[in-house]
């Protein structure tokens, strides 16, 4: 990889990882996309899974006391299924097809509403936990598959917040390892990973600071239209791909 892309995904990190620190969202998906652009599809999602793993980890760290384990346990381990499954999958699907899933996936978060769930019952979040982990194997951001599930699940903000820093951190760590164990190499990508690790808890801080400073209105349109932007190039070279 380049100098300058390296320095700019390293660069990223810090910036989406304030954006969500700042916003709540946004961030996962955004640096996704601008990984997608530089990276090899097959180190991708793995790659990004180490990076968004450090970041959810250090969240419930610091959120633990307020996780609802009695939906949280069966979410995780119904994504031990799914990550397993998913992992075989993926690695041998054609670089096109997943920047193709990737740009649709981007452009599905942002333009289409989403439907609540609602409550489910203990032994459906395991089902779901299976579901979410096999598609984030694919789309790499399970952020917005989770909070599809748990925004109306809970009634406290704290305990939604909380509860998704576990199960995403958790599907993250189950994506490493399934992407470890099919074989994915991403010694290369290692030192890449820490110092992007690194910036982002700088980011986490700045974001932090920047909560309460921001236009929020504003700031989303413009990441909406930085985020479309991107999926469409994701899309483009995936068509391209293709039809090549």
């Amino acid at each position: 990889m380049p100098g300058w892309a390296a320095a700019g995904l390293i660069a990223a990190s810090f910036f989406t990882s304030a954006l969500t620190a700042a916003f709540g969202l946004g961030g996962g998906v955004t640096l996704l996309a601008l990984m997608g652009l530089v990276l090899p599809p097959a180190v991708l999602i793995p790659l990004h899974s180490v990076v968004q793993f450090a970041s959810f980890a250090g969240r419930f760290g610091v959120q633990r006391k307020a996780v609802r384990w009695d939906k949280a346990l069966p979410f995780v381990l119904g994504g031990f299924v799914g990550a397993a499954i998913g992992a075989f999958t993926v690695v041998t699907l054609p670089e096109a097809v997943l920047r193709l899933v990737l740009g649709a996936f981007i452009l599905a978060t942002l333009l289409l509403k989403l439907p609540a769930l609602g409550r489910l019952k203990d032994w459906q979040y395991g089902v779901a936990g299976a579901v979410t982990a096999f598609l984030s194997m694919f789309v790499g951001a399970s952020g917005p598959l989770n909070a599809v599930l748990f925004t109306r699940a809970f009634s406290d903000r704290m305990e939604v917040v909380a509860t998704m820093a576990a199960v995403t951190a958790s599907q993250h760590a189950l994506k490493i390892a399934a992407f470890l164990f099919a074989g994915v190499a991403l010694g290369p990508y290692l030192g890449l990973a820490v110092a992007m690790i690194v910036t982002g808890f700088g980011g986490t801080l700045m974001g932090t600071v920047l909560l309460d400073r921001l236009n929020e209105a504003l700031f989303r349109k413009a990441l909406t239209a930085l985020l479309i932007v991107l999926a469409a190039e994701l899309l483009r070279r995936g068509l391209m791909g293709l039809s090549g």
